[in-house]
Protein backbone atom coordinates (compact mmCIF):
# COMPACT_ATOMS: atom_id res chain seq x y z
CA UNK A 1 0.00 0.00 0.00
CA UNK A 2 0.92 3.76 -0.52
CA UNK A 3 0.73 6.14 1.98
CA UNK A 4 1.22 10.06 1.14
CA UNK A 5 1.80 12.65 3.60
CA UNK A 6 -0.47 15.72 2.73
CA UNK A 7 -0.15 17.37 5.95
CA UNK A 8 1.17 17.35 9.76
CA UNK A 9 4.30 16.76 8.63
CA UNK A 10 6.49 19.02 10.23
CA UNK A 11 4.18 20.76 10.67
CA UNK A 12 1.49 20.94 13.23
CA UNK A 13 -1.57 21.66 10.75
CA UNK A 14 -3.52 19.86 7.98
CA UNK A 15 -3.83 16.56 9.08
CA UNK A 16 -4.27 14.16 6.03
CA UNK A 17 -2.77 10.87 5.04
CA UNK A 18 -4.05 8.95 2.51
CA UNK A 19 -3.44 5.27 1.60
CA UNK A 20 -3.91 3.09 -1.70
CA UNK A 21 -4.25 -0.25 -1.34
CA UNK A 22 -5.16 -2.58 -4.34
CA UNK A 23 -9.00 -2.29 -3.67
CA UNK A 24 -9.53 1.00 -2.35
CA UNK A 25 -7.88 4.84 -1.88
CA UNK A 26 -9.05 6.61 1.93
CA UNK A 27 -7.41 9.32 3.73
CA UNK A 28 -7.37 9.52 7.69
CA UNK A 29 -8.11 12.98 9.05
CA UNK A 30 -8.41 15.89 6.49
CA UNK A 31 -7.21 18.78 8.15
CA UNK A 32 -7.36 22.88 7.66
CA UNK A 33 -3.42 23.93 7.69
CA UNK A 34 -3.23 27.17 9.80
CA UNK A 35 -0.73 29.96 9.64
CA UNK A 36 0.81 32.42 7.54
CA UNK A 37 -0.58 33.18 4.13
CA UNK A 38 2.01 30.30 2.58
CA UNK A 39 0.92 27.89 4.61
CA UNK A 40 -2.58 28.43 4.13
CA UNK A 41 -2.44 28.30 0.55
CA UNK A 42 -2.12 24.99 0.80
CA UNK A 43 -5.47 24.73 1.58
CA UNK A 44 -6.93 25.71 -1.99
CA UNK A 45 -4.28 23.34 -3.73
CA UNK A 46 -6.78 20.06 -3.33
CA UNK A 47 -5.33 18.67 -6.68
CA UNK A 48 -2.91 15.98 -4.65
CA UNK A 49 -5.99 14.77 -2.73
CA UNK A 50 -7.98 13.48 -5.72
CA UNK A 51 -11.24 14.36 -3.78
CA UNK A 52 -13.73 12.33 -6.09
CA UNK A 53 -11.42 9.00 -6.29
CA UNK A 54 -11.51 8.83 -2.33
CA UNK A 55 -13.78 5.69 -1.21
CA UNK A 56 -13.79 6.68 2.14
CA UNK A 57 -12.70 9.27 5.10
CA UNK A 58 -11.71 8.39 8.48
CA UNK A 59 -11.87 11.25 10.65
CA UNK A 60 -9.44 10.70 14.43
CA UNK A 61 -11.26 13.90 16.27
CA UNK A 62 -13.00 17.26 15.04
CA UNK A 63 -10.68 20.16 15.58
CA UNK A 64 -10.24 22.01 12.52
CA UNK A 65 -6.25 20.71 12.03
CA UNK A 66 -8.10 17.64 11.77
CA UNK A 67 -11.33 18.07 9.91
CA UNK A 68 -11.36 21.63 8.65
CA UNK A 69 -11.13 20.48 4.94
CA UNK A 70 -13.29 17.56 4.97
CA UNK A 71 -16.23 20.56 3.19
CA UNK A 72 -13.60 21.80 0.38
CA UNK A 73 -13.24 17.99 -0.43
CA UNK A 74 -17.27 17.46 -0.99
CA UNK A 75 -17.19 20.94 -2.72
CA UNK A 76 -14.21 19.11 -5.23
CA UNK A 77 -16.30 16.13 -5.72
CA UNK A 78 -15.99 13.68 -2.72
CA UNK A 79 -18.89 11.81 -2.33
CA UNK A 80 -18.01 9.08 0.25
CA UNK A 81 -18.44 8.05 4.02
CA UNK A 82 -16.80 10.04 6.97
CA UNK A 83 -16.47 7.52 9.87
CA UNK A 84 -16.09 9.09 13.56
CA UNK A 85 -17.32 8.82 16.74
CA UNK A 86 -20.53 9.81 17.49
CA UNK A 87 -19.29 12.65 19.83
CA UNK A 88 -16.93 13.36 16.99
CA UNK A 89 -20.00 13.53 14.71
CA UNK A 90 -21.86 16.23 16.75
CA UNK A 91 -18.79 18.47 17.62
CA UNK A 92 -17.71 17.93 13.69
CA UNK A 93 -21.18 19.27 12.25
CA UNK A 94 -21.37 22.26 14.51
CA UNK A 95 -17.49 23.03 13.93
CA UNK A 96 -17.05 22.66 9.97
CA UNK A 97 -20.64 24.95 9.60
CA UNK A 98 -18.85 27.51 11.80
CA UNK A 99 -15.57 27.23 10.07
CA UNK A 100 -17.65 27.81 6.74
CA UNK A 101 -19.54 30.93 8.22
CA UNK A 102 -15.27 31.89 9.06
CA UNK A 103 -14.50 31.41 5.32
CA UNK A 104 -17.55 33.19 4.41
CA UNK A 105 -16.97 36.54 6.23
CA UNK A 106 -13.58 36.02 5.42
CA UNK A 107 -13.96 36.40 1.37
CA UNK A 108 -16.84 38.96 1.75
CA UNK A 109 -14.02 41.38 3.40
CA UNK A 110 -11.39 40.78 1.36
CA UNK A 111 -13.66 41.63 -1.51
CA UNK A 112 -14.75 44.55 0.28
CA UNK A 113 -11.28 45.50 0.58
CA UNK A 114 -9.64 44.92 -2.76
CA UNK A 115 -12.78 46.55 -4.42
CA UNK A 116 -11.83 50.01 -2.21
CA UNK A 117 -8.68 49.83 -3.33
CA UNK A 118 -10.21 49.81 -6.84
CA UNK A 119 -9.25 46.10 -7.51
CA UNK A 120 -11.54 44.10 -9.96
CA UNK A 121 -12.12 40.87 -8.25
CA UNK A 122 -10.61 39.61 -4.71
CA UNK A 123 -6.85 37.85 -5.00
CA UNK A 124 -8.36 34.18 -3.88
CA UNK A 125 -11.56 34.03 -6.08
CA UNK A 126 -13.58 32.21 -3.76
CA UNK A 127 -14.32 31.35 -0.05
CA UNK A 128 -12.40 28.37 0.56
CA UNK A 129 -16.13 26.87 1.05
CA UNK A 130 -19.62 27.55 2.03
CA UNK A 131 -22.33 27.08 4.38
CA UNK A 132 -24.05 24.45 2.21
CA UNK A 133 -20.64 22.35 1.65
CA UNK A 134 -20.35 22.13 5.22
CA UNK A 135 -24.27 20.74 5.56
CA UNK A 136 -23.33 18.38 2.80
CA UNK A 137 -20.24 17.41 4.61
CA UNK A 138 -22.68 16.73 7.69
CA UNK A 139 -24.97 14.23 5.95
CA UNK A 140 -21.63 12.44 4.94
CA UNK A 141 -20.56 11.39 8.62
CA UNK A 142 -20.89 8.22 9.60
CA UNK A 143 -21.34 7.69 13.66
CA UNK A 144 -19.58 4.78 14.77
CA UNK A 145 -19.12 3.56 18.73
CA UNK A 146 -15.64 3.19 20.09
CA UNK A 147 -13.77 -0.40 20.06
CA UNK A 148 -16.88 -1.71 17.33
CA UNK A 149 -15.17 -2.90 14.33
CA UNK A 150 -15.34 -1.79 10.91
CA UNK A 151 -14.96 -3.01 7.23
CA UNK A 152 -15.32 0.43 5.32
CA UNK A 153 -13.87 -1.54 2.18
CA UNK A 154 -12.57 -5.05 1.19
CA UNK A 155 -9.65 -5.71 3.19
CA UNK A 156 -10.07 -2.74 5.43
CA UNK A 157 -10.59 -3.18 9.05
CA UNK A 158 -10.58 -0.45 11.44
CA UNK A 159 -11.04 -0.06 15.31
CA UNK A 160 -11.76 2.95 17.07
CA UNK A 161 -10.09 3.49 20.07
CA UNK A 162 -10.39 6.41 23.05
CA UNK A 163 -7.35 8.98 22.51
CA UNK A 164 -7.97 11.23 25.65
CA UNK A 165 -7.73 14.41 24.10
CA UNK A 166 -10.70 15.82 23.44
CA UNK A 167 -14.61 14.52 23.06
CA UNK A 168 -14.69 12.05 20.88
CA UNK A 169 -11.65 11.96 20.23
CA UNK A 170 -9.61 8.37 19.05
CA UNK A 171 -6.56 6.49 17.76
CA UNK A 172 -7.16 4.31 14.66
CA UNK A 173 -6.29 1.02 14.39
CA UNK A 174 -6.19 -0.73 11.27
CA UNK A 175 -5.47 -3.98 9.31
CA UNK A 176 -5.06 -3.90 5.43
CA UNK A 177 -5.26 -7.31 3.70
CA UNK A 178 -3.44 -7.22 0.83
CA UNK A 179 -2.62 -10.49 -1.51
CA UNK A 180 -2.65 -12.42 1.16
CA UNK A 181 -0.58 -10.43 3.39
CA UNK A 182 -1.88 -8.27 6.35
CA UNK A 183 -0.42 -5.03 7.90
CA UNK A 184 -1.43 -3.79 11.03
CA UNK A 185 -1.18 0.87 10.89
CA UNK A 186 -2.05 2.67 14.43
CA UNK A 187 -2.78 6.17 13.68
CA UNK A 188 -2.69 8.09 17.04
CA UNK A 189 -4.56 11.02 15.75
CA UNK A 190 -3.76 13.88 18.68
CA UNK A 191 -3.22 11.76 22.38
CA UNK A 192 -4.23 13.41 25.43
CA UNK A 193 -2.07 13.61 28.73
CA UNK A 194 -3.09 11.38 31.51
CA UNK A 195 -4.81 12.78 34.46
CA UNK A 196 -6.55 15.71 32.84
CA UNK A 197 -9.74 16.95 34.78
CA UNK A 198 -12.50 16.21 32.15
CA UNK A 199 -11.45 13.34 30.08
CA UNK A 200 -10.10 9.88 30.45
CA UNK A 201 -6.87 8.66 29.57
CA UNK A 202 -5.72 7.38 26.01
CA UNK A 203 -5.71 3.26 25.86
CA UNK A 204 -2.97 1.37 24.66
CA UNK A 205 -2.99 -1.22 21.45
CA UNK A 206 -1.50 -4.07 21.07
CA UNK A 207 2.27 -4.00 18.64
CA UNK A 208 1.13 -2.81 15.19
CA UNK A 209 3.59 -3.02 12.34
CA UNK A 210 3.70 0.38 11.69
CA UNK A 211 2.57 3.23 14.47
CA UNK A 212 2.36 7.32 13.16
CA UNK A 213 2.18 8.88 16.33
CA UNK A 214 2.22 12.73 16.98
CA UNK A 215 4.72 14.54 18.36
CA UNK A 216 3.46 17.72 18.86
CA UNK A 217 5.43 18.19 22.46
CA UNK A 218 8.01 16.00 21.79
CA UNK A 219 10.51 18.30 22.93
CA UNK A 220 9.38 18.65 26.67
CA UNK A 221 6.39 18.39 28.99
CA UNK A 222 3.94 19.82 30.61
CA UNK A 223 3.44 21.36 34.40
CA UNK A 224 1.19 19.73 36.93
CA UNK A 225 -2.42 20.47 37.59
CA UNK A 226 -1.59 22.22 40.84
CA UNK A 227 1.02 24.59 39.06
CA UNK A 228 -1.61 24.92 36.12
CA UNK A 229 -4.30 26.47 38.41
CA UNK A 230 -1.81 28.64 40.19
CA UNK A 231 -0.65 30.09 36.85
CA UNK A 232 -4.47 30.60 35.83
CA UNK A 233 -4.73 32.55 39.57
CA UNK A 234 -1.69 34.84 39.23
CA UNK A 235 -3.04 35.87 35.64
CA UNK A 236 -6.34 36.44 37.16
CA UNK A 237 -5.86 38.67 40.03
CA UNK A 238 -2.63 40.39 37.83
CA UNK A 239 -5.21 41.94 35.76
CA UNK A 240 -7.96 42.20 38.98
CA UNK A 241 -5.50 44.24 40.71
CA UNK A 242 -5.71 46.68 37.48
CA UNK A 243 -8.91 46.86 37.06
CA UNK A 244 -8.07 45.29 33.35
CA UNK A 245 -9.41 42.18 31.81
CA UNK A 246 -7.94 38.55 31.10
CA UNK A 247 -7.96 37.59 27.84
CA UNK A 248 -8.06 33.58 26.96
CA UNK A 249 -7.65 32.22 23.10
CA UNK A 250 -9.35 29.45 23.82
CA UNK A 251 -10.63 26.24 21.04
CA UNK A 252 -13.75 25.88 21.17
CA UNK A 253 -13.93 22.33 21.61
CA UNK A 254 -12.34 20.54 25.33
CA UNK A 255 -10.30 23.33 26.25
CA UNK A 256 -12.98 25.90 26.65
CA UNK A 257 -14.61 23.34 28.79
CA UNK A 258 -11.41 22.92 30.99
CA UNK A 259 -11.41 26.54 31.50
CA UNK A 260 -14.25 26.56 32.76
CA UNK A 261 -13.80 23.93 35.28
CA UNK A 262 -11.08 25.13 36.46
CA UNK A 263 -12.26 28.40 37.15
CA UNK A 264 -15.45 27.18 38.97
CA UNK A 265 -11.99 25.13 40.99
CA UNK A 266 -10.91 28.68 41.87
CA UNK A 267 -14.36 29.89 42.63
CA UNK A 268 -14.51 26.89 45.00
CA UNK A 269 -11.27 27.27 46.61
CA UNK A 270 -11.95 31.36 47.31
CA UNK A 271 -9.28 32.04 44.58
CA UNK A 272 -11.07 34.01 42.16
CA UNK A 273 -11.48 37.77 43.12
CA UNK A 274 -14.92 39.17 43.19
CA UNK A 275 -16.21 40.31 41.04
CA UNK A 276 -15.06 38.84 38.30
CA UNK A 277 -17.31 37.88 35.75
CA UNK A 278 -16.85 35.03 33.12
CA UNK A 279 -17.82 35.68 29.35
CA UNK A 280 -17.67 32.52 26.94
CA UNK A 281 -17.73 34.85 23.67
CA UNK A 282 -18.06 32.10 21.12
CA UNK A 283 -21.38 30.58 19.80
CA UNK A 284 -19.47 28.06 18.73
CA UNK A 285 -18.61 27.36 22.84
CA UNK A 286 -21.58 27.77 23.67
CA UNK A 287 -22.94 25.05 21.57
CA UNK A 288 -19.83 22.98 21.99
CA UNK A 289 -20.55 22.87 25.91
CA UNK A 290 -24.13 21.44 25.20
CA UNK A 291 -22.45 18.78 23.46
CA UNK A 292 -20.17 17.65 25.96
CA UNK A 293 -23.63 17.87 28.06
CA UNK A 294 -24.74 15.05 26.20
CA UNK A 295 -22.43 12.93 26.20
CA UNK A 296 -21.44 13.33 30.33
CA UNK A 297 -21.10 9.41 30.44
CA UNK A 298 -17.95 9.98 28.31
CA UNK A 299 -16.70 12.21 31.17
CA UNK A 300 -14.00 11.83 34.00
CA UNK A 301 -16.27 14.33 36.00
CA UNK A 302 -19.65 13.68 34.73
CA UNK A 303 -21.04 16.44 37.51
CA UNK A 304 -19.97 19.18 34.86
CA UNK A 305 -23.29 20.95 33.37
CA UNK A 306 -24.19 24.24 31.85
CA UNK A 307 -26.64 24.28 34.67
CA UNK A 308 -23.73 24.58 37.10
CA UNK A 309 -22.07 27.24 34.55
CA UNK A 310 -25.86 29.21 35.10
CA UNK A 311 -26.54 28.43 38.21
CA UNK A 312 -22.97 30.20 39.89
CA UNK A 313 -23.55 32.95 41.83
CA UNK A 314 -24.26 36.72 40.48
CA UNK A 315 -23.73 34.77 37.53
CA UNK A 316 -20.35 33.92 36.83
CA UNK A 317 -20.36 32.34 33.55
CA UNK A 318 -22.25 34.21 30.46
CA UNK A 319 -22.44 32.85 27.33
CA UNK A 320 -22.51 35.52 24.41
CA UNK A 321 -24.31 35.00 20.82
CA UNK A 322 -24.58 38.06 19.33
CA UNK A 323 -21.67 40.55 17.55
CA UNK A 324 -23.35 43.30 19.25
CA UNK A 325 -23.19 41.33 22.72
CA UNK A 326 -19.35 40.56 21.72
CA UNK A 327 -18.49 44.20 20.43
CA UNK A 328 -19.99 45.31 24.79
CA UNK A 329 -17.20 43.79 25.65
CA UNK A 330 -14.71 45.80 24.69
CA UNK A 331 -16.35 48.81 25.92
CA UNK A 332 -17.15 47.37 29.26
CA UNK A 333 -15.60 49.02 32.33
CA UNK A 334 -13.87 46.93 34.63
CA UNK A 335 -12.15 43.51 35.56
CA UNK A 336 -13.64 40.30 33.99
CA UNK A 337 -12.56 37.19 31.97
CA UNK A 338 -13.09 36.75 28.69
CA UNK A 339 -12.69 33.30 26.72
CA UNK A 340 -12.71 33.51 23.05
CA UNK A 341 -11.67 31.45 19.92
CA UNK A 342 -9.79 30.92 17.86
CA UNK A 343 -7.40 29.44 20.17
CA UNK A 344 -4.39 30.47 17.76
CA UNK A 345 -5.88 34.23 17.32
CA UNK A 346 -5.99 33.82 13.47
CA UNK A 347 -9.91 34.37 13.41
CA UNK A 348 -13.07 34.71 14.94
CA UNK A 349 -13.68 37.33 18.18
CA UNK A 350 -10.73 36.83 20.05
CA UNK A 351 -8.91 39.42 17.25
CA UNK A 352 -11.13 42.19 18.18
CA UNK A 353 -10.52 41.76 22.04
CA UNK A 354 -6.55 41.61 21.14
CA UNK A 355 -7.24 45.08 19.24
CA UNK A 356 -8.68 46.57 22.22
CA UNK A 357 -7.07 45.29 24.90
CA UNK A 358 -3.41 44.12 23.64
CA UNK A 359 -1.93 47.59 24.13
CA UNK A 360 -2.97 48.03 27.62
CA UNK A 361 -1.10 47.59 31.05
CA UNK A 362 -2.72 45.44 33.67
CA UNK A 363 -4.54 43.46 30.50
CA UNK A 364 -3.41 39.58 30.49
CA UNK A 365 -3.62 37.58 27.69
CA UNK A 366 -3.54 33.74 28.52
CA UNK A 367 -2.49 31.50 26.11
CA UNK A 368 -4.00 28.12 27.00
CA UNK A 369 -2.99 25.92 24.06
CA UNK A 370 -0.70 25.05 21.22
CA UNK A 371 0.53 27.52 18.73
CA UNK A 372 1.49 27.12 15.70
CA UNK A 373 4.23 28.54 13.66
CA UNK A 374 3.26 31.99 11.90
CA UNK A 375 0.46 32.39 14.23
CA UNK A 376 -0.32 35.24 15.62
CA UNK A 377 -0.78 33.54 18.83
CA UNK A 378 2.90 32.10 18.19
CA UNK A 379 4.53 35.87 17.90
CA UNK A 380 2.90 36.80 20.80
CA UNK A 381 4.05 33.99 23.01
CA UNK A 382 7.76 34.40 21.15
CA UNK A 383 7.84 38.14 22.51
CA UNK A 384 6.44 40.03 19.61
CA UNK A 385 6.28 43.48 20.57
CA UNK A 386 3.68 44.63 18.34
CA UNK A 387 1.08 42.55 16.21
CA UNK A 388 -0.34 43.30 13.20
CA UNK A 389 -4.66 43.32 13.19
CA UNK A 390 -7.30 44.38 10.89
CA UNK A 391 -4.05 46.57 8.81
CA UNK A 392 -2.92 47.93 12.15
CA UNK A 393 0.27 47.33 14.13
CA UNK A 394 -1.07 46.98 17.98
CA UNK A 395 1.63 47.60 20.48
CA UNK A 396 1.69 44.91 22.84
CA UNK A 397 1.96 46.40 26.58
CA UNK A 398 -0.25 43.32 27.81
CA UNK A 399 1.34 40.89 30.01
CA UNK A 400 1.47 37.71 28.21
CA UNK A 401 1.14 34.41 30.27
CA UNK A 402 1.29 30.67 28.43
CA UNK A 403 -0.16 27.64 30.63
CA UNK A 404 1.03 24.65 28.78
CA UNK A 405 -0.54 22.29 31.81
CA UNK A 406 -3.75 23.28 30.06
CA UNK A 407 -2.65 20.77 27.19
CA UNK A 408 -5.21 18.51 25.34
CA UNK A 409 -1.69 16.86 24.02
CA UNK A 410 0.64 14.70 25.56
CA UNK A 411 4.57 15.58 27.03
CA UNK A 412 7.12 14.49 25.73
CA UNK A 413 7.34 11.67 28.64
CA UNK A 414 3.54 10.92 28.23
CA UNK A 415 4.53 9.99 24.19
CA UNK A 416 7.40 8.01 25.17
CA UNK A 417 5.27 5.79 28.22
CA UNK A 418 2.62 5.29 25.68
CA UNK A 419 4.62 4.54 22.66
CA UNK A 420 6.72 2.28 25.26
CA UNK A 421 3.69 0.43 25.71
CA UNK A 422 3.97 -1.10 22.07
CA UNK A 423 7.40 -0.98 21.56
CA UNK A 424 9.15 -3.98 19.87
CA UNK A 425 11.96 -4.79 17.82
CA UNK A 426 10.86 -4.50 14.02
CA UNK A 427 8.30 -2.54 14.33
CA UNK A 428 8.77 0.90 12.67
CA UNK A 429 7.52 4.18 13.86
CA UNK A 430 6.93 7.88 11.70
CA UNK A 431 6.77 10.74 13.94
CA UNK A 432 3.81 13.25 12.31
CA UNK A 433 2.04 15.84 13.94
CA UNK A 434 4.88 18.02 15.19
CA UNK A 435 7.76 20.90 13.79
CA UNK A 436 11.24 19.68 13.32
CA UNK A 437 13.12 20.68 16.53
CA UNK A 438 10.49 18.49 18.46
CA UNK A 439 10.70 15.53 16.26
CA UNK A 440 14.28 15.17 15.90
CA UNK A 441 14.04 15.25 19.97
CA UNK A 442 11.56 12.63 20.20
CA UNK A 443 13.35 10.87 17.48
CA UNK A 444 16.18 10.53 19.10
CA UNK A 445 14.49 9.31 22.64
CA UNK A 446 13.14 6.33 20.50
CA UNK A 447 16.33 5.27 19.84
CA UNK A 448 17.84 5.44 22.44
CA UNK A 449 15.05 3.84 24.86
CA UNK A 450 13.73 1.54 22.09
CA UNK A 451 16.63 0.91 19.95
CA UNK A 452 14.09 2.20 16.83
CA UNK A 453 15.16 4.64 14.27
CA UNK A 454 11.90 6.67 14.15
CA UNK A 455 10.81 8.13 10.58
CA UNK A 456 10.04 12.11 10.03
CA UNK A 457 8.42 12.41 6.78
CA UNK A 458 7.74 15.79 5.11
CA UNK A 459 5.66 17.18 3.42
CA UNK A 460 4.15 15.35 0.52
CA UNK A 461 6.70 12.37 0.92
CA UNK A 462 4.85 9.18 -0.08
CA UNK A 463 5.82 5.29 1.34
CA UNK A 464 5.04 1.88 -0.04
CA UNK A 465 5.13 -0.63 2.86
CA UNK A 466 3.99 -3.98 2.82
CA UNK A 467 3.77 -5.29 6.38
CA UNK A 468 6.43 -4.69 8.61
CA UNK A 469 8.66 -3.29 5.56
CA UNK A 470 8.89 0.01 3.59
CA UNK A 471 9.66 -0.72 0.16
CA UNK A 472 9.98 2.79 -1.17
CA UNK A 473 9.90 6.03 -0.34
CA UNK A 474 9.50 9.15 -3.00
CA UNK A 475 10.57 12.36 -1.40
CA UNK A 476 8.55 15.66 -2.79
CA UNK A 477 10.75 18.53 -4.81
CA UNK A 478 11.59 20.50 -2.88
CA UNK A 479 10.24 23.41 -5.16
CA UNK A 480 6.40 21.89 -4.83
CA UNK A 481 6.87 21.09 -0.47
CA UNK A 482 8.50 24.59 -0.19
CA UNK A 483 8.78 26.81 -3.16
CA UNK A 484 11.47 28.64 -2.60
CA UNK A 485 11.11 32.27 -2.08
CA UNK A 486 12.94 34.43 -4.75
CA UNK A 487 14.91 37.35 -2.33
CA UNK A 488 16.70 38.62 -5.24
CA UNK A 489 14.19 39.45 -7.36
CA UNK A 490 11.72 40.97 -4.30
CA UNK A 491 15.14 43.30 -3.02
CA UNK A 492 15.81 44.03 -6.90
CA UNK A 493 12.33 45.24 -7.15
CA UNK A 494 12.88 47.47 -4.21
CA UNK A 495 16.10 49.00 -5.45
CA UNK A 496 14.08 49.98 -8.53
CA UNK A 497 11.41 51.74 -6.62
CA UNK A 498 13.32 53.84 -4.52
CA UNK A 499 15.70 54.98 -7.55
CA UNK A 500 12.05 55.63 -8.88
CA UNK A 501 11.17 57.83 -5.91
CA UNK A 502 14.56 59.68 -5.81
CA UNK A 503 13.92 60.36 -9.54
CA UNK A 504 10.44 61.72 -9.06
CA UNK A 505 11.75 63.80 -5.69
CA UNK A 506 13.31 66.28 -8.19
CA UNK A 507 10.69 67.58 -9.28
CA UNK A 508 8.23 67.62 -6.17
CA UNK A 509 8.43 70.90 -5.35
CA UNK A 510 6.14 71.51 -8.68
CA UNK A 511 3.15 69.87 -6.65
CA UNK A 512 1.20 71.84 -4.24
CA UNK A 513 2.64 71.81 -0.51
CA UNK A 514 -0.52 70.68 1.16
CA UNK A 515 -0.51 67.89 -1.47
CA UNK A 516 3.30 67.14 -0.63
CA UNK A 517 2.71 67.12 3.20
CA UNK A 518 0.10 63.83 2.59
CA UNK A 519 2.81 62.09 0.63
CA UNK A 520 5.56 62.75 3.14
CA UNK A 521 3.39 61.05 5.93
CA UNK A 522 2.65 58.20 3.23
CA UNK A 523 6.61 57.37 2.90
CA UNK A 524 6.98 57.84 6.78
CA UNK A 525 4.04 54.97 6.89
CA UNK A 526 5.87 53.28 4.40
CA UNK A 527 9.01 53.66 6.21
CA UNK A 528 7.81 52.60 9.25
CA UNK A 529 6.53 49.33 7.88
CA UNK A 530 9.56 48.74 6.79
CA UNK A 531 11.67 49.39 9.46
CA UNK A 532 9.66 46.90 10.91
CA UNK A 533 9.96 44.42 8.51
CA UNK A 534 13.85 44.56 9.41
CA UNK A 535 13.19 44.19 12.95
CA UNK A 536 11.65 40.65 11.44
CA UNK A 537 14.80 39.47 9.69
Amino acid sequence: MKITFLGAAQTVTGSCYVIETGSSRFAVDCGMFQGNSAIEERNFQTDAYRPENLDFILLTHAHIDHSGLLPRMVKKGFKGSIYCTRPTAELASIMLEDSAHIQEMDHEWKSRHDKRRGASEVAGGEPLYETEDALATAKLLHPVNFDDTILPAPGVKVVFRHAGHILGAAFLELTVEEEGKSTRIVFSGDLGRPGALLLPDAEKPDTPDWLFVESTYGDRDHKGEDDTLEELAEAVNYSFSHHEKVIIPAFAVERTQEILYSLLILKKQNRLPEPMPIFVDSPLASKATRVFMNYADHLRTPEFTVEDFKATPDGLVRFTQSAQESQKLNTMEGPAIILSASGMCNAGRIRHHLKHNLWKEGVSIVFVGYQAMGTPGRKLVDGAKSLRLFGEDVAVAARIFTINGFSAHAGQSQLLEWIGSMARPGMNIALVHGEPKAQEILAGLIKDRFGITARIPEYLEEATIEGAVRTEIHMPSPSRAKPRVDWNFLAGELEQRVAQVRERLAHVDEIPWEEQTELRDRLVEIERELVLFLSQL
